[in-house]
């Protein structure tokens, strides 16, 4: 993104006089839409036509961050950043005003430390390995928390020591945001004095960078409580993730790898394993052709789906550009998931195939 830089002036703390002590403050974002088609949707297996109301590309959001100088090399910062729907312009993360971040810490040689709403480590693990990110067709339709890897009433640690990067988050209780089941919202707020277990989350992360490739290890758990979302009604229930990634950079590619193993004691069969590879290559400066196969396995089961995708990108500036990406699923056994992560509502009958595609432009500022 190609930030906008303001400097705090008089004006501007008479305006939000909980910012006037930073020096400066960062205003950025991204708004991400287009048109996309789904086929075999439903028991009906109608085509369906609609604008993604969750991402194309990427989520659209726009964020203010800032920081202030301490003295001996101590800073204090924050991040707020809201995500929403470029279709309609309503909020995301269930109707949230910075869903996608809302934090403040202090940062110094020894790393940082904040607190508030806040990426958990399982998103940093696969941040880079992850090729397509969080396009509309990837890990997201396999798995929805991996893009949505975030925390309520969260305390966060992250440090980086030459080429290693070590991180861990806390969370009192996850999600405060009663949103439908689905990435906006689980529902369980926790922070509840009878049952201390309710809710929280917590994950480590140990990752090694050189200026050529990287590898990363995280985990992270989350519980349970009464009347959330998925099946885990009981703060005895977790639902945690074991991720191991990998990428590798060359003259005018990258490659990712992963894996990542979930169990899951909500669901029956509960543990199951989740493997990606992909390639971006820049064709020319301005045009990135960008790949990636997943498969997804339940133990014991029959259930299982391999999901390919590929999206083409031209950048006209910096800031502007314009794509075509397509993905194809094939659920096996009783699954249904649904190869695209736009939106709500495209799911296929279980244990079919289903194809998407769209096209779609980006502007950062």
């Amino acid at each position: 993104m190609k930030p906008v830089k303001l400097t705090v002036a008089v004006s501007l703390a008479a305006l939000m006089p909980t910012l006037a002590s930073a020096q400066s403050i960062t205003i950025y974002g991204v708004v991400d839409t287009g048109v996309e088609y789904v086929n075999n949707v439903g028991a009906s297996k109608d085509n369906l036509f609609r604008m993604p109301s969750l991402k194309g590309t990427v989520p659209s959001r726009w964020g203010m961050r800032g920081s202030e100088d301490l003295g001996g090399g101590l800073k204090s910062i924050f991040v707020l950043e809201s995500g929403f729907s470029p279709d309609t312009g309503v909020s995301n993360q269930g109707g949230r005003l910075f869903g996608q971040q809302a934090l403040v810490g202090l940062s110094g040689k020894w790393g940082q430390i904040s607190f508030g709403r806040q990426y958990t480590m399982q998103f940093w693990s696969t941040l880079d390995a992850d090729i397509l990110g969080p396009n509309i067709y990837g890990l997201g339709s396999l798995d929805s928390y991996i893009p949505n890897a975030r925390a309520d009433n969260a305390i966060v640690y992250k440090g980086t020591f030459g080429g290693l990067t070590v991180g861990g988050s806390y969370s009192f209780g996850r999600d405060t945001a009663n949103a439908g089941p689905g990435p906006a919202g689980t529902n369980c707020a926790g922070e509840n004095p009878a049952d201390k277990r309710a809710c929280r989350e917590w994950s480590v992360l140990i990752r090694y960078e050189t200026g050529w490739w990287g590898t990363s290890v995280a985990y992270d758990s989350i519980r349970g409580g009464p009347g959330a979302f998925g099946g885990l009604t009981r703060s005895s229930l977790s639902d945690d993730r074991l991720s191991v990634n990998g990428y590798m950079i060359l003259s005018r590619a990258k490659l990712g790898i992963g894996w990542l193993r979930r169990d899951n004691e909500a669901t029956a069969p509960s543990i199951s394993d989740l493997w990606f590879a992909g390639l971006a290559y820049d064709i020319t400066p301005a045009f990135t052709l960008a790949g990636q196969a997943y498969y997804l396995k339940y133990h014991s089961s029959s259930n299982k789906a391999p999901l390919f995708a590929l999206r083409g990108t031209y950048n006209f500036s910096k800031r502007t550009s314009v794509y075509a990406t397509g993905g194809y699923i094939n659920n096996g056994g009783q699954l249904a998931l649904s190869v695209s992560g736009g939106a709500p509502g495209s799911n296929p009958p279980p244990g079919s195939s289903q194809f998407g595609a769209m096209v779609g432009v980006k502007h950062i500022f």
